[in-house]
């Protein structure tokens, strides 16, 4: 689905961005329901209608609302978390428990506690620690939870180094190290309190080689060979995590959900038969891949300042506070000016956001038309990890968020107001304050 352009405006799923932003202010997210619904049938097609015994999941990090939940419980996706706050938010849209599989290198007792009193489908156990933990909580509520251990299978994928997973030094999952790999398993097999379904592993984000995944599915289909030949454990489901690329500037690959999936799948296939084991139930969690395309920022572009002979920055009211990525990981992006989407790109300049950091850059080298102040900047491919990662650094308002569907915008989230900034602040007594009394203030949003 592509955006299309009316009156010389930009257009998202029917809706005209341009009074978008009149209804709306900016910054402001813009997410399309269609496009994230194209993004799940593709799913539906290419790997659970292909593929017997198999289950997909959205990693909610990359983007949660409890109207997210809705649209992925419609979608007959199921759900993974990584916090007690996403596992919350699920649990409040009343998204199916059994459907729920729980992330995360160090989950709290109270987060786990929460997971096992909800009776959630799946808990990603990451270490002993976390084992124990949960037997602990398990015996306390007399329950008895599905776990699946994560492994690190010793990957070094293609990507920034801040978003690998999967090498030998990450600091998620169990090494392959078998003294301590087959221990897990056994206290695993021996507790009263936990079932071991099986094994996850998870690479990496931004991936567009599908070789990583055989290599790593070949090292743990090894490994469940040799757990059934010494333990004569069984595994019964095999999650192979996300991580799939999306593209995000005209030099990225494009690559479809076939290219990862197809050879994944014919590699365990493959490798099952030559080993003469079970076939397990095969699990995957697009984010990332689900959600990015679908989300668009919006902002209003500000002070134009140009530099004789090195560069034009536009700044805009918006930057790292609605979009991290680019600070954190020099994550590249590409965008429009909303309002003269036809006008000729004759200019070229970097989007600078206006936070008190010089790394506040949203882009580098765009080409522009002839821009004024007040101008509209559409930044595309926004839907992931930018409404996840909103901050209120410089105590800036995080934004709000409108879904979008055949020419109608509703809320998904409402713009902070400054009101918000101080929810749980208190004024102390030793801070020695005359008139501890809120002061009202004129003017404010």
């Amino acid at each position: 689905m592509t955006n299309k352009k009316v009156n010389n405006h930009l257009m998202i799923d029917g809706c005209d961005t341009i009074e978008l932003v009149r209804k709306y202010g900016t910054p402001l997210y813009v997410i399309s329901q269609k496009k994230i619904e194209y993004k799940c049938k593709e799913i539906r097609n290419e790997f659970l209608a292909k593929y017997d015994n198999t289950k997909a999941l959205y990693a909610s990090k990359a983007f949660l609302t409890m109207s997210m939940c809705k649209i992925i419980e419609k979608e007959g996706l199921g759900l993974d978390v990584v916090s007690g706050g996403e596992l919350y938010t699920a649990l409040r849209a009343d998204f199916p428990r059994e459907k729920i599989l729980f992330h995360g290198n160090n989950k709290s007792y109270e987060e786990l506690y929460m997971a096992i009193e909800n009776k959630i489908g799946r808990i990603v156990v990451d270490n002993l620690y976390e084992l124990e933990l949960i037997e602990k909580i398990s015996n306390k509520l007399d329950e008895k939870i599905n776990i699946l251990y994560r492994v690190t299978p010793g990957i070094n994928s293609d990507t920034h180094k801040y978003i690998i997973t999967g090498q030998k030094d990450s600091k998620f999952g169990i090494p392959l190290e078998k003294s301590v790999l087959f221990h897990a398993v056994e206290k695993a097999i021996e507790s009263k309190r936990v079932k071991l379904k099986g094994f996850h592993f998870h690479l990496g984000s931004q991936l567009f080689d599908n070789s990583y995944y055989i290599k790593a599915t070949d090292i743990v289909i090894n490994l469940m060979r040799e757990l059934k030949e010494r333990l004569g454990y069984v595994t019964k489901e095999l999650n192979t995590g996300g991580g799939y690329g999306i593209s995000h500037i005209k030099d990225d690959n494009k690559v479809s959900l076939k290219y990862f999936i197809k050879p994944l799948m014919e590699r365990i296939n493959q490798k099952i038969n030559e080993y003469n084991l079970s076939m397990p139930q095969v699990m995957i969690e697009p984010g990332r891949w689900i959600i990015a395309e679908a989300g668009i920022t919006l902002y209003t572009i500000g002070n134009i300042k140009k530099i004789s002979g090195v560069r034009t920055y536009i700044a805009v009211d918006g930057g790292m506070t609605d979009n991290l990525r680019s600070s954190l990981y020099g994550a590249k992006y590409n965008g429009d000016i909303a309002n003269k989407i036809d006008d000729k790109k004759v200019n070229l300049v970097t989007v600078a956001g206006k936070c008190c950091e010089s790394g506040d850059i949203l882009i580098e080298d765009l080409m522009v038309p002839n821009i004024n102040p007040g101008d509209i900047l559409a930044i595309y491919n926004t839907g992931a990890y930018n409404f996840s990662m909103a901050n209120n650094y410089n105590r800036n308002l995080r934004p709000s968020v409108v879904l979008v569907k055949n020419g109608k915008a509703q809320i998904m989230v409402e713009r902070q107001t400054y009101e918000d900034l101080l929810i749980g602040e208190k004024l102390p007594g030793i801070v020695n304050c005359k008139e501890c009394s809120p002061s009202k203030i004129k003017g404010v949003l």
